[in-house]
């Protein structure tokens, strides 16, 4: 048991006497699938195409799904489970997130759909959608007479 209050955040035991935050039983119901839902991502554009960074630590590749809908929608999706408690554990602290996470972004007209590659290495899946050339219009230059 703590014998320094936490005024601010949550804590894992609403009996602990030290604690200060009278509306953490009201709290704890979203905070394990909210955490998690909000997946960080990081999307660039270079000149071969469109590359994403999503952040998953600790998942295998078989627990994230990387798919296309509608023919230019990205979907990355996945799920993190609750560690399974044994009648004989007491819990100190859990502040792992778990639940499901989706992210969704439409990508531009010249993004290749057939050609996309994902990888995962080190608990950053990495998906990369190569772009087609895009065509620039020939300039012709016309003489002014006179």
């Amino acid at each position: 048991m703590s014998l320094i209050p936490r005024i601010f955040g949550h804590r894992s035991n609403v009996l602990d006497p030290f604690t200060f935050d009278i509306w953490e039983p009201f709290r704890r119901a979203g905070v394990e699938t909210s955490q998690f839902a909000a997946t960080r991502v990081d999307w660039k554009e270079t000149e071969e195409g469109h590359v994403f960074k999503v952040d998953v630590p600790g998942l295998k590749k078989e627990e994230v799904k990387v798919e296309v809908e509608e023919g230019n929608v990205l979907q990355i999706s996945g799920e993190r489970c609750r560690e399974e408690e044994e009648k004989n554990d007491t819990w100190h602290c859990m502040e792992r997130s778990s639940g499901k996470f989706l992210r969704r972004f439409r990508l531009p007209e010249n993004a290749k759909m057939e050609e996309i590659k994902a990888c995962m290495d080190n608990g950053v899946l990495t998906v990369t959608v190569p772009k087609e050339e895009i065509k620039k219009p020939e300039v012709k230059a016309i003489g002014i007479s006179g």
